[in-house]
């Protein structure tokens, strides 16, 4: 990756954003390789998710992530370069695509705000392989033409731009300079739509597989996970709406992010009118410089309505054997992976409670030393999927998930996310999730199966799970 300055910031002077563009074609002509332009700006303010509902279209890629407790939220959409890749060298793959791009990119602007430069957004499904019912490839990577993002009070905004030796600099140079002020001063057209999930528009909602499918499942990984077959596996159930009219996926996103800011809210489109939206409690990964965090996160319990109630449930979760069980499982099948690629991971001793809206979790920080020749989708390899969303041993409950479950996961469980220009990035686990398409939508929510289960109590909490999406969908 080029840094470069011009003799003033770029977009703030037409002479210097001509002088960068110019620059860009010369190399690009001398490499006989195109480049991407990347231009980063600090703008007075912006809220991301306001800018994506205004202009969104929905046969256009877009991103959105949002974490409201870390007061960070990010946004892009129409790709300049994309790619997507499946087997069980995606990652790998991955992270190929990403270092062609950037050995091929050159950045200028506000370079020391949060989330500048070149963004890679990122979508894993839970499997390997795709399936005909799959509407996002097993791994999407892309590159958005526009950006915009928030981080505490620091707001910004950026433009890449795909030049090659025959790219017309004027046309591109009008163009940054109209994007720059359309951002600086974002005109959100309130008017566009109301943002308003109709929970009374006619429609029906079913349990894929039928009813009491999921308790069936429950019984027979019980029964298998007595003869020894395997400790623990997670059994997702997903629920079909059918509506009258079309779901709209960023007024949900919308009663998302208002109902649970508590949660990492998300929303990824594939560019021919699917979005998986979602609001998950779960960090699978964050590295910035060095370090590196994830978390375990196992074993839940429903809030209570008063105080009191709320007290006796989260006592109840936190000397639960079974549930604390469960959460060791995470904990060692995490730390042993880690060990795999040189972290020694760090582990808070005593499991602490997440509190959300609707449920409360076991959780335990994680965190470790990233080694120097490592890069994240190197870590995402060996973590995806953790025993929260899968089971353990690994590879025996995915087996077992795809004879058990009567429904392709696609993104539900898998990871979805963004790694910049610096190797630095943060994914979450695509929890408590939905697949929008047209006047359909399909739920899923899940729950971890060990010894001492009780099939009519797992079915109650992915009740409570799919109330989230039920709530802002229908």
């Amino acid at each position: 990756m080029n840094v470069v300055t011009p003799p003033l910031l770029v977009a703030r002077n037409q002479d210097a954003l001509s002088w960068f563009l110019r620059d860009c074609k010369e190399q690009a002509s001398r490499d006989q390789h195109y480049k991407v332009a990347s231009i980063s700006l600090e703008i007075k303010h912006i809220d991301p998710l306001a800018v994506l509902d205004s202009i969104y279209e929905e046969d256009e890629i877009h991103f959105y992530m949002e974490n409201g407790v870390h007061e960070e939220a990010i946004a892009g959409a129409d790709a300049i370069v994309s790619a997507s890749f499946e087997g069980p060298g995606r990652f790998k793959a991955a992270k190929k695509f990403t270092q062609s791009i950037l050995e091929n990119s050159i950045v200028t602007g506000d370079l020391e705000i949060p989330f500048s430069g070149p963004h890679f957004f990122c979508a894993f499904t839970f499997y390997n392989e795709s399936s005909e019912e799959d509407y996002f490839a097993p791994a999407t990577v892309f590159v958005p033409r526009w950006q915009v993002s928030r981080s505490g009070g620091k707001y910004g905004a950026v433009a890449n731009i795909l030049i090659d030796e025959e790219s017309d600099l004027k046309v591109i140079a009008d163009r940054i300079w109209k994007a720059h002020h359309k951002f600086s001063s974002f005109n959100y057209d309130t008017g566009k739509k109301i943002l308003k999930v109709d929970a009374a528009s006619e429609g029906t909602i079913s349990d894929v597989g039928g009813e009491g499918s999921y308790e069936k499942a429950v019984r027979i990984a019980l029964h298998k996970i007595g003869a020894g077959n395997y400790d623990k596996i997670v059994l997702a159930r997903a629920l079909d709406i059918k509506r009258s009219t079309p779901v709209d996926p960023l007024a949900s996103l919308n009663k998302l992010r208002r109902i649970y800011s508590d949660c990492y809210v998300f929303s990824i489109a594939n560019g021919e009118k699917q979005s998986f939206i979602g609001a998950s409690p779960e960090r699978l990964l964050k590295i910035h410089g060095q370090e590196l965090k994830t978390e375990a996160i196992a074993g839940s319990a429903p809030r209570g309505q008063t105080a009191s109630e709320d007290a006796v449930l989260a006592q109840a979760l936190l000397n639960c054997e079974k549930d604390l069980r469960e959460h060791k499982l995470v904990i060692d099948s995490i730390a042993r992976r880690l060990l795999e690629v040189g972290i020694h991971a760090q582990i808070e001793p005593i499991p602490a409670l997440l509190q959300l809206s609707n449920v409360q979790h076991l959780r335990s920080l994680i965190s470790g030393e990233m080694p120097k020749d490592k890069h994240l989708t190197d870590i995402l390899a060996v973590l995806h999927p953790t025993p929260a969303v899968g089971g353990t041993p690994r590879a025996k409950a995915m087996l077992e998930i795809k004879k058990l479950e009567v429904f392709e996961r696609g993104l539900y469980a898998g990871v979805v996310g963004w790694l910049n220009c610096h190797g630095d990035g943060e994914m979450v686990v695509a929890i408590r999730s939905a697949l929008i398409n047209g006047s359909n939508a399909r739920l899923y929510a899940g729950n971890g199966i060990v010894q001492g289960s009780d099939p009519k109590m797992e079915k109650m909490e992915t009740d409570l799970k799919l109330r989230a999406m039920l709530e802002t969908i229908h």
